[in-house]
């Protein structure tokens, strides 16, 4: 078997990252070796790979879904948003440089078209499937000249296509219907049919217009996915924490402690990696919100301060909200308080910025003795290490060079009182590290909270990763679905007017 699969998508967030990842976790438990695919991916979200990649934390969490590690091969071409115009390409795992969307799309992007061909073909030279992850639409008209992540690599590639539709946000019918007829005919012949996500209620009552739609399109649906809360996978970008509702939901105890803890994790611009907290959210009783006013860190047991892609433009926008006075304040009252990479730059005393926002000199909160010093070279690593003497893994994506200059070591930062800051993501990962550290900021706060003894937070993610799996076994048409990633697109298929304009 040397089979591949793209799941396009009528819309952004129509669920093709968790289907990918819902037919990667099924096929891996019927013995296929299969492995994910992301041609160009846009996210404030990424990860490190082993051997010094970054990509998007989307693509490191369907590898996972495999069973596999992920590489740069998965996920080629990252593009970090800079601004509203621009953002960092990231090419194979290391920037390349800043583009305008204009200039990404103006023929950077066809550039790309080869290396993003190779790293597939090896894949596919590699595993027995690869499924593909398309991004936005296929039919956007505007960008089919110079795409590489959806209709381009299918063309290509000669991978069938199976479009990705949200019926809860309605007009499912229409959005399907219309994607297709927006496809040149050439484009056409590999769209192989849908799969409709998020429905409710009784299935008996939408086949009528799944028959229809096969009648119209001469296409096949499927499988109709059941809505299901908790389930996306590491978000590409928003705002929701991937584990809180399938904690929620799950058979949980109930806090052990007396008391909950309350985290408040600021929602500054160009926030990145805020999958951060996922962590926290897994444990019972630690409650996580997303703030943007100082009124809102009051009742807060701990304030978060996560990654960001532009450090002085967080740091301007807490200023102008009156979050920093409240955040310096928090730090004088002994009140606990957790900057993570950008956060921790933040934090620290002094920044020098000629590389990202290229603000030169900048004063940072003054609440812990740091002095950032931003190079050109991105750091990307995978740093092992101790804290609260526990063991700690973690992962490093930032410009910044911090030159601590005392308080207690924190990883690689440093501790003042009850304010902490690093530049290790995915540390409260580490489950003995992440009771160690709620335990201090309980203290700290003066809570009864204590932190269940048996959170696992690896496990929990295995088992939204197997629910994705149960899914797409209990609600897709599986042995159509396994002919269509082996075989290809049917043959047969009518095309539909009008086509994509000339």
């Amino acid at each position: 078997m040397s089979g591949g699969l793209l799941v396009a998508g009528t819309t952004s967030d129509a669920g093709k990252s968790v289907v990918t990842a819902g037919i990667c976790r099924w096929l891996v438990r019927q013995g296929v070796k299969v492995a994910p695919f992301k041609a160009q991916n846009m996210s404030l979200n990424s990860f490190v790979t082993r051997e010094g990649a970054e990509i998007g934390r989307a693509q490191a969490m369907q590898a996972q879904a495999c069973r596999v590690e992920p590489t740069a091969l998965m996920n080629p071409v990252l593009l970090k948003p800079g601004s509203e115009r621009s953002s960092q390409v990231v090419l194979m795992g290391k920037p390349v440089g800043e583009l305008s969307a204009r200039g990404y799309h103006g023929g950077r992007q066809e550039q790309l078209l080869g290396t993003v061909l190779d790293c597939l073909a090896e894949l596919r030279g590699t595993y027995d499937a690869v499924i593909c992850e398309g991004a936005g639409s296929p039919a956007e008209i505007n960008l089919r000249r110079t795409d590489i992540v959806n209709m381009g690599i299918a063309r290509n590639a000669r991978l069938p296509v199976l479009v990705v539709g949200d019926i809860d946000r309605g007009g499912v019918f229409a959005s399907f219907f219309g994607t297709v007829a927006l496809l040149s005919r050439e484009d056409q012949e590999l769209v192989a049919g849908f799969l409709v996500n998020k429905f409710r209620g009784d299935v008996s009552l939408l086949e009528p217009g799944l028959d229809m739609l096969h009648g119209l399109t001469g296409r096949h649906t499927y499988g109709v996915l059941p809505f299901r809360h908790g389930l996306g996978i590491d978000e590409e970008d928003g705002l929701r924490v991937s584990l809180r509702g399938t904690v929620r939901e799950s058979n949980v105890a109930p806090p052990v402690g007396e008391d909950v803890l309350r985290v408040a994790v600021c929602a500054i611009p160009l926030m990145s990696n805020f999958t951060d907290v996922d962590a926290l959210a897994a444990e019972p009783g630690v409650v996580v919100r997303f703030v943007d006013r100082p009124e809102e860190l009051a009742d807060a047991d701990l304030v978060v301060i996560p990654g960001t892609r532009g450090t002085v433009r967080a740091l301007e926008w807490l200023r102008e909200r009156g979050l920093a006075d409240a955040l310096v304040r928090r730090a004088a009252d002994g009140r606990p308080v957790l900057g993570i990479c950008g956060g921790f730059q933040i934090l620290g005393e002094h920044i020098e910025d000629d590389v990202e926002s290229r603000a030169g000199q900048v004063d940072g909160l003054g609440v812990l003795p740091v002095r950032v010093r931003f190079a050109r070279e991105k750091t990307l690593t995978r740093p092992v290490g101790e804290a609260l003497g526990e063991h700690v893994d973690g992962y490093e994506i930032h410009h910044g060079i911090a030159e601590v200059a005392g308080g207690e070591p924190f990883l690689d930062g440093c501790r003042v009182g009850a304010v902490w800051g690093t530049h290790w993501h995915g540390s409260l990962e580490s489950d003995g590290f992440r009771r160690a550290f709620l335990r201090e900021v309980a203290a700290a706060a003066g809570r009864r909270f204590v932190p269940a003894p048996d959170t696992s937070f690896a496990a929990l993610r295995e088992e939204q990763l197997d629910r994705l799996g149960d899914l797409i076994e209990e609600h897709a048409d599986t042995d159509a679905l396994l002919r269509l990633i082996e075989s290809g697109a049917p043959q047969d298929l009518p095309f539909i007017p009008p086509g994509a304009p000339a």
